[in-house]
């Protein structure tokens, strides 16, 4: 067995998205670009109305996935395909964009704590272009694994301890987790080559990684994982933490990405500019 060991830890910086809701990105920043395939990650999390209720009103999307998965609030997305669907705590959206979608998403209240994640996944070349599609999946549809030393972990796609996720036909096979990980509990989780991945610590602290070159990583905090075949997070022993686990195949493939476009090509992206501008999409 090798644990993976953390290459790089990064903390999420503050960003404006949509209409002026500032997200905390912890992924698709310059200081880490992407982790093939992934390509950002937000958090957006605020319970003053005044600093979420603009939303994220109708933006393009091509070659690539979103996903959105919340915690806290509500959200209601629709698109021009007449598609149209509520979020609420503990439900996930995985939205396939393809060839090319528009779409909002606006809260759908008027006071409390609005949190979640959103994820973007890279598409492969050979389905960039392919037809939108949406997996909705409410929370009560999201399996738990509970284990006898107090953990806990949702999941939303792959498998832990023979427990599979609800998404389904995914190109880079991917993982996602929410781990409740209790104080001085340690979670351990085959993950093996060419799977590449990361955690986002987004309640208390934990070490990552096993041995003298494990790394603390605090809440708001990123951890790149390193080779191995096995993931190894230790709460630390004064507090629960809780994470996402996200990992998924590498696509090895070039990427140009301008905005909400991801493609191989500079002249796909040319294409894609040109597509959305003169309503194709």
């Amino acid at each position: 067995m090798q644990v993976r060991q953390p290459t790089q830890i990064v903390t999420a910086m503050a960003t404006q998205e949509g209409a002026g809701v500032t997200v905390h990105r912890a992924l698709g920043t310059p200081l880490l670009p992407d982790i093939d395939p992934f390509l950002m990650l937000d958090e957006f999390k605020n319970d003053d109305p005044k600093r979420y209720m603009a939303g994220f009103p109708d933006h393009p999307h091509r070659g690539m996935e979103t996903v959105t998965y919340m915690l806290a609030g509500a959200m209601r997305h629709h698109d021009n395909q007449g598609n149209e669907g509520r979020l609420r705590p503990g439900d996930v959206q995985w939205m396939t964009a393809g060839r090319g979608i528009i779409h909002s998403e606006m809260p759908e209240q008027e006071k409390g704590l609005m949190w979640g994640f959103q994820l973007w996944v890279n598409l492969p070349a050979k389905d960039k272009m392919t037809k939108p599609r949406y997996q909705e999946i409410k929370a009560t549809d999201i399996p738990e694994v509970s284990r006898a030393d107090g953990l806990r972990a949702k999941i939303i796609a792959g498998s832990l301890d023979g427990t599979a996720g609800p998404i389904s036909g995914i190109a880079t096979d991917p993982t996602y987790f929410d781990v409740a990980l209790p104080k001085a509990v340690t979670f351990e989780h085959p993950l093996p080559a060419p799977q590449q991945g990361f955690l986002y610590m987004f309640e208390g602290k934990a070490n990552v990684g096993a041995g003298p070159t494990a790394r603390l990583v605090p809440r708001g905090s990123l951890a790149v994982l390193g080779p191995g075949d096995t993931v190894r997070v230790s709460a630390d022993a004064g507090a629960d933490a809780r994470f996402l686990l996200i990992a998924g195949s590498p696509l090895n493939e070039p990427v140009v990405k301008y905005g909400p476009f991801v493609m191989n090509t500079r002249e796909q992206i040319y294409e894609a500019i040109e597509d959305f501008q003169s309503g194709r999409f």
